[in-house]
């Protein structure tokens, strides 16, 4: 694979030419999924390697950001992979908008200047906050150091969820701007805290302008998915989301592209090639190694963009939790299996007492039989399940075969 992607000096090649299968294996590497390279190090390596976890409220088996560190690590016990994310005494990471609410290393705290900047600059969110509040949220966590939003005053003004209490609005608001920071979570509430009080001076001090921030995040979406269309590198991270309206940063990919050291390349799609960019240290060697067989978070940043799974795996993504039960097809957290490099089929587990429950499962094909039960057996033991039971199998007639790989 080498000689195909490289040219005669050793050097990537002005374009290269990939498969569509050579760009789904970089894509597996990458992301940690190939291979020991993507264990070594544990949860803050892996954090670092894809750059962003994202976070959900949903729990069945486990919170998503446990279940990311899981599909790529194995069965490190939850309370060592929360105690990684959320270091009670040297803070690693902090939470911000990424791709979603997501858990970032802690040195990627300046290469989201250019997001602060453009919230602060269209002067509000979802919610009008004020002076006032955000002056007393302010003064209350340098007062007496880190709070949640109900020690601050309460989440909620009494009304329906979404009805946030003026507290809520004015330390979201600072969370935003980066007036405040969030290091860790408490029982799944933020806990608030001050930038200075927790950020090497370094960090707090480094202040990248746009077009800075901007190549950084294509090296690490590009490092993350070891091949990627401009499409890609702009969801990545959501350029075009929370943004002033005016800064345009998505329009500005391509450059941050070039300014972030990727190399051109065509990947094979649908029998015609299609434009992108690959990290070049994805392209100095071929990929090798074991591939994971494990159960995927529906919010893994490997299916984060459902048009890429589409075009990867040939696989159909979605989430079906905020469907109504009626429309849903696969189920409320239907998680994809993952196992020899493909996305083989999918289940919608739940946990009774000492029992993992796969209320409904699909496979697609014979051959997935086993890596199924395999996946489901290990994920069983890692949340403290002692059985596994299955209810129901489509097609019905591979039933037999799951369960006999099963027992």
């Amino acid at each position: 694979m080498v000689s195909t992607l490289q040219g005669s000096t050793g050097q990537p090649a002005a374009e290269l030419s990939l498969s569509a299968g050579e760009a789904r294996l970089i894509t597996l590497r990458a992301q940690g999924l190939l291979g020991a390279d993507g264990r070594r190090g544990g949860v803050p390596a892996m954090l670092r390697r894809v750059g962003a976890v994202q976070l959900d409220t949903i729990s069945v088996l486990a919170r998503s950001h446990e279940l990311v560190a899981y599909a790529r690590l194995g069965a490190v016990p939850r309370e060592r992979i929360e105690r990684a994310y959320w270091h009670p005494g040297r803070p690693t990471a902090f939470e911000y908008w990424s791709h979603a609410a997501c858990i970032l290393p802690i040195e990627e705290w300046p290469w989201y200047a250019f997001r602060r900047r453009a919230l602060r600059a269209r002067g509000r969110r979802w919610h009008q906050s004020h002076d006032a509040a955000c002056a007393q949220v302010l003064a209350r966590l340098r007062a007496e150091g880190p709070l949640t939003a109900t020690q601050l005053g309460g989440a909620k003004a009494g009304g329906p969820w979404w009805d946030w209490s003026e507290t809520k609005i004015a330390v979201e608001w600072l969370l935003d701007i980066g007036e405040v920071i969030c290091v860790r979570r408490d029982g799944w509430r933020r806990v608030y805290d001050l930038p200075d009080r927790v950020l090497p001076r370094e960090l707090l001090e480094h202040e990248p302008d746009d077009a800075a921030c901007l190549a950084h995040l294509a090296r690490v979406a590009g490092r993350a998915l070891g091949v990627a269309t401009r499409a890609d590198l702009i969801d990545y991270h959501r350029l075009r989301e929370l943004t002033d309206g005016q800064a345009g940063h998505a329009d500005r990919a391509g450059e941050s592209a070039v300014a972030a050291g990727l190399v051109p390349v065509a990947v094979e799609s649908a029998g015609k090639p299609l434009p992108g960019w690959a990290d070049p240290a994805a392209l100095a060697e071929p990929p090798r190694g074991r591939h994971r067989v494990t159960l995927l978070s529906p919010f893994d940043s490997l299916l984060w963009d459902r048009k890429r799974t589409r075009r990867t795996f040939g696989f159909e993504h979605s989430l079906e939790a905020y469907v109504p039960k009626a429309k849903r097809v696969h189920g409320y957290y239907a998680m994809p299996l993952l196992a020899r490099g493909r996305l083989l089929g999918r289940v919608d587990p739940v946990r009774r007492g000492q029992t993992l429950v796969a209320r409904q499962l699909s496979l697609d094909s014979v051959a997935a039989a086993g890596p199924m039960a395999q996946a489901l057996r290990e994920a069983a033991g890692w949340v403290g399940c002692s059985a596994v039971e299955v209810e129901q199998v489509s097609p019905p007639h591979l039933a037999g075969r799951l369960r006999a790989a099963l027992s």
